[in-house]
């Protein structure tokens, strides 16, 4: 972003203190620390929207014998990782749970927030991050490494749909529309997508999962709409894949019936034989 964010780092309870583990000098330089088994967000994309602040989880493995004051800690960064840009609004670290004890080994979950009405937050900080872990040793000592991890920061996206007639005689035409929209971390809200292909799916009744009958692009106001032909009650919704800036999502599913056949010949012999 340019900039950082406010940080706040609470940690779960105190660092857990191993015996026999040594002290660093006040000043010291970083070392005697590493950082593994790093995992963000389950390795998925972190989607942001324009007003609810966003929780994510990561989990890291700390080993070091040095005495340390609080953290460890992991986040998004850009830039130096002795000068930053950091991407978060808040971090909460739990305690130690201990590997190995002897050789000083602990695994940490994380919940790094990211809060999109931060003043500081805009368009420009979707895309690809890097990822840092650091722990902060007494004397104003820390230890903070880049442990090559990508991570990708998109833009929420949104999808509505509506299908209509319903109900439609299988083989007559239904005319599906909708919208796709973006968040803007500029201006806080969702403004339309254009020039997205976005795929128009159908679940039959009875089906488990939806398959993709065609494609459309959005309009300059990110709107939608096709026909295709009705072959049977089911739900419609669009589906847009995302890129790299930008989540992908999927509509709800709106259901489209068909009229229910009357056979009239079996109702001519009941009223007959009445």
């Amino acid at each position: 972003m340019g900039k950082t964010m406010w940080e706040a780092v609470v940690a779960g309870g105190a660092a857990l203190v191993f015996t026999g583990v040594a002290a660093v000098p006040a000043g010291a330089a970083e070392g005697g620390v590493s950082f593994t088994r790093v995992s963000v967000n389950g390795g998925k994309p972190i989607v942001i929207g324009v007003q609810e602040e966003v929780e994510v989880h990561a989990v890291l493995r700390m080993t070091t014998k040095l005495r340390y004051e609080y953290g460890p800690t992991v986040f998004p960064y850009r830039g130096k990782t002795d000068n930053a840009e950091t991407l978060q609004s808040s971090i909460m670290t739990s305690d130690c749970k201990v590997v190995d004890r002897v050789n000083g080994i602990c695994d940490f979950d994380e919940w790094l927030y990211i809060d999109p009405r931060d003043f500081d937050f805009g368009n420009e900080d979707a895309g690809t991050w890097r990822t840092a872990a650091r722990v902060f040793l007494p004397g104003d000592a820390q230890d903070i490494d880049d442990v090559n991890l990508p991570v990708q920061v998109k833009r929420a996206t949104r999808v509505t749909v509506d299908a209509s007639p319903e109900p439609v005689a299988v083989g007559k035409t239904i005319t599906v529309s909708g919208r796709v929209t973006r968040a803007n971390w500029d201006t806080h809200t969702y403004q339309g997508y254009a020039g997205r292909t976005v795929s128009l799916q159908f679940k039959a009744s009875g089906a488990s999962s939806y398959k993709t009958v065609k494609t459309a692009t959005s309009s300059a106001t990110g709107a939608l709409k096709t026909t295709v032909k009705a072959t049977g009650p089911g739900m419609w919704r669009w589906t847009y894949y995302g890129n790299s800036t930008s989540g992908a999502m999927s509509s709800t599913g709106d259901y489209v019936g068909t009229p229910v056949r009357v056979l009239h010949s079996a109702v001519r012999r009941v009223l007959h034989s009445g």
